[in-house]
C-alpha cells in the first residue's frame, strides 16, 4: 500500500519501529487531549450553547447573540475576564497588530523579552530593513528587546529594565518563529510573570499564543498574563474555521482592542456565517492539536533515526506544534518542503519554490496543500532560504495523514 504511494518498504519498516519508540509520548498527548476536551465541552454546556447561536449576522452585526456566546465560551476556557473572537481578524499577525495599536499610544514603550519577534511582526513594529509605513515606530511608539539566555528568560536584565516603570507593555512570543530557540512552556512563562510582578504591577503582559493552544493543560491567562492572542487558522480552528482570530484577557484591555478593530467596541461585528465553523473548530481542536503533536513527534524521531538534527527531540516537553528539521543544506530543505506538498490533499501536483514574500527579508518557500489558505494546523512546512536551512513544519489534521505526509516528504529527499 505504501509502495503504491511512493514510500519504500524500508522506510515503512523504520516508521513502525519509530512508532513503538514514541508510544509513551503519544499516551501523554492523549491525556492532555482528554483534559482539554473536557474543558471545551464543559464551557459549551456551562454557557448554555444552543442551536440559535449557530445562526449568523450581516451588516453591522449589532450585539449578535451567537458571536457573544462564542466569546463567553472562550472566556470560560481561557479563564479570562473577556474575549474578542472575530472573523474580521484575518491572522495572528493582524491580531497582534490590532492589539498593539489598541493598547499602545505615542510615546509608550513596548519590550519584547523573548528577543526578536517573528519576521512579519518586525515590519509592524518598525524594526528591520523593511519597516511598515504604518508601523508602531511611525506613530512614535518605542520598541526594546531582551534576548533569551540559553533558551530561558534573562530574568536579571528584565527586572533591571522594568524597575524603571516606563515600560507600557511586555510581549512574550511563546512559539519560535523562524528561529532555533526552544518554544516556551507555561511554567517558564509563569515564573517570569511572578518575577515581573514583584517589581512592576502596572505593566501589561501580553502573550503571543499562536501555535500553542491546547498543547498543555493551561493557557497564559491562568499563569498571570493580562492578555493573550492567537489565530483560528491555527490550533483552535482545527482546520474547520476558515478565518478569524481571538484575543482574551482583562476586560478593560479587550475593550481597547475591540475599539481599535471596529471603531465602536465589541457590540459591532457581523459573524458572516462563521459561528458554526468557530464552534465546531473549537470542539475538534483538542483532538486535532493532539494529531499535530503526534505528527511532530513522529517526524522528530524519524529524522533523528535518519541522522538529521531535529528540534524539539521526540521526548522533549513541547509548548507548540512546530517541528524544526535542520538540514544545513539549501537543496535538501527545498526538496523536503516540496515533498510535503506532494503528500498534501490540495495542489499536490504543484511544486513550491522559494520566492520573495511581503513581510519577510529572505526568500520564503511555503508548502501548504491545505483546505484553508495559510492554515497552520493542517500539515504544512515553510522556511526562509537562509543558513542553517531549517524547515519549520507544523500541523496534521489527523495523525494518519500527518504520518503519510512526512513519509512522502522523506521519500522525496532521496
Amino acid at each position: 500500500m505504501y509502495e503504491n504511494f511512493g514510500i519504500s518498504e524500508k522506510l515503512e519498516k523504520l516508521s513502525i519501529e519509530v512508532e513503538e519508540e514514541i508510544s509513551s509520548q503519544f499516551k501523554q498527548v492523549d491525556k492532555i487531549c482528554e483534559k482539554n476536551s473536557l474543558k471545551v465541552l464543559s464551557a459549551m454546556q456551562d454557557k448554555n450553547l444552543a442551536g440559535v447561536h449557530l445562526q449568523t449576522s450581516t451588516g453591522y452585526g449589532i450585539d449578535e447573540s451567537g458571536r457573544n456566546k462564542i466569546e463567553q465560551i472562550y472566556s470560560e476556557i481561557f479563564k479570562s475576564e473577556d474575549a474578542l473572537v472575530r472573523s474580521q481578524l484575518i491572522s495572528g499577525t493582524h491580531t497582534l497588530a490590532v492589539t498593539f495599536q489598541g493598547l499602545l499610544r505615542p510615546g509608550d514603550t513596548m519590550l519584547s523579552i523573548t528577543g526578536l519577534p517573528y519576521d512579519t511582526l518586525q515590519a509592524i513594529i518598525g524594526i528591520g530593513d523593511n519597516p511598515g509605513k504604518s508601523s508602531l515606530k511611525s506613530f512614535n511608539i518605542n520598541y526594546e528587546q531582551i534576548d533569551l539566555k540559553d533558551n530561558k528568560f534573562d530574568t536579571e536584565k528584565i527586572i533591571e529594565r522594568i524597575s524603571k516603570n516606563d515600560i507600557k507593555l511586555i510581549e512574550i512570543q511563546r512559539s519560535i518563529g523562524y528561529s532555533l530557540r526552544k518554544s516556551l512552556t507555561l511554567d517558564k512563562v509563569e515564573n517570569i510573570i511572578k518575577e515581573i510582578r514583584k517589581v512592576n504591577k502596572q505593566v501589561i503582559i501580553m502573550v503571543d499564543n499562536c501555535f500553542c493552544e491546547f498543547v498543555e493543560e493551561k493557557e497564559p491567562i491562568e499563569v498571570g498574563a493580562d492578555i493573550a492572542v492567537g489565530s483560528l487558522i491555527k490550533n483552535l480552528g482545527a482546520g474547520i474555521a476558515t478565518s478569524g482570530a481571538y484575543v482574551v484577557g482583562k476586560k478593560d484591555l479587550i475593550e481597547l482592542v475591540a475599539e481599535r478593530l471596529t471603531g465602536l467596541g465589541k457590540e459591532l461585528g457581523p459573524s458572516l456565517n462563521q459561528n458554526t465553523n468557530f464552534l465546531k473548530g473549537l470542539f475538534f481542536a483538542p483532538s486535532v492539536v493532539a494529531s499535530a503533536l503526534k505528527t511532530a513527534i513522529f517526524a522528530s524521531r524519524m529524522f533523528e533515526r535518519l541522522g538529521y538534527n531535529a528540534s524539539p527531540k521526540y521526548n522533549e516537553p513541547r509548548a507548540d506544534i512546530v517541528q524544526n528539521i535542520i538540514f544545513n543544506n539549501r537543496e535538501k530543505l527545498i526538496k523536503y518542503c516540496q515533498g510535503i506538498q506532494l503528500g498534501s490533499p490540495i495542489d499536490s501536483f504543484v511544486t513550491p519554490v522559494p520566492c520573495p514574500m511581503a513581510g519577510y527579508e529572505d526568500d520564503i518557500i511555503m508548502a501548504a496543500g491545505t483546505f484553508v489558505e495559510g492554515s497552520g494546523i493542517e500539515l504544512s512546512c515553510d522556511a526562509p532560504i537562509r543558513e542553517p536551512y531549517v524547515a519549520y513544519m507544523q500541523g496534521g489534521l489527523t495523525y494518519e495523514y500527518g504520518k503519510i505526509g512526512v513519509l512522502k516528504a522523506i521519500s522525496h529527499l532521496g
